[in-house]
């Protein structure tokens, strides 16, 4: 079966079921969630997500396309209507997860042992030198953060907000960042 021809079955199921069929919407259910799954999978791998964040993707997709099935528009195709509220579902997980990635233990055990013999002094050094560069409250911040302070703390020694610390860390990070790099590219 083709794309196409997939995704009219799948449209013909769902004008069905907003009609009140209970069996077509089973129908739609069952046939289009190996493909929001695929598209889910082909997301977390794209921005670096677990696998196993792509099934609960799925769910939240399904229980959005129950709850939103009213607002598709019969007259329209219902692929990209689906693949905008996959692509939502996953950046609502990212966003949740706060960009980490996972990266398997095997994969770094090279890097592991080749920093087990880096001199941390120069390290402490290099990271207090970038820090030094960055602007009041943001040298700060970083420094409360590295000691371990949660974002309350931060908030009530600096007089900010905690989404007013969130944002100028968020900043700070992306700041600091683009010194690496830039100091990255002097040396080379």
């Amino acid at each position: 079966m083709s794309a196409r021809t997939r995704e009219e079955q799948w449209a013909e199921w769902m004008r069905a079921a907003i009609a009140g069929d209970s069996r077509a919407y089973q129908s739609f259910l069952t046939g289009v969630t190996p493909h929001l799954r695929a598209l889910a999978l082909n997301g977390c791998d794209r921005f670096g997500a677990p696998k196993g964040e792509a099934e609960d993707v799925v769910q939240e997709v399904l229980l959005a396309v129950h709850l939103k099935r009213g607002t598709w528009d019969p007259d329209r195709p219902i692929g990209p209507w689906l693949s905008a509220i996959v692509r939502n579902k996953l950046i609502d997980a990212l966003r949740r997860r706060g960009r980490r990635t996972s990266v398997p233990i095997e994969d770094v055990t090279d890097i592991l042992t080749a920093n087990e013999t880096a001199d941390a002094t120069t390290d402490l050094g290099d990271a207090e030198r970038l820090i030094a560069r960055l602007r009041p409250p943001q040298d700060e911040i970083v420094r409360l953060s590295l000691q371990g302070k949660d974002t309350r703390e931060m908030a009530g020694r600096l007089d900010m907000s905690e989404g007013a610390v969130r944002v100028a860390l968020h900043r700070a990070l992306k700041t600091l960042a683009k010194l690496y790099r830039s100091d990255a590219d002097e040396d080379e």
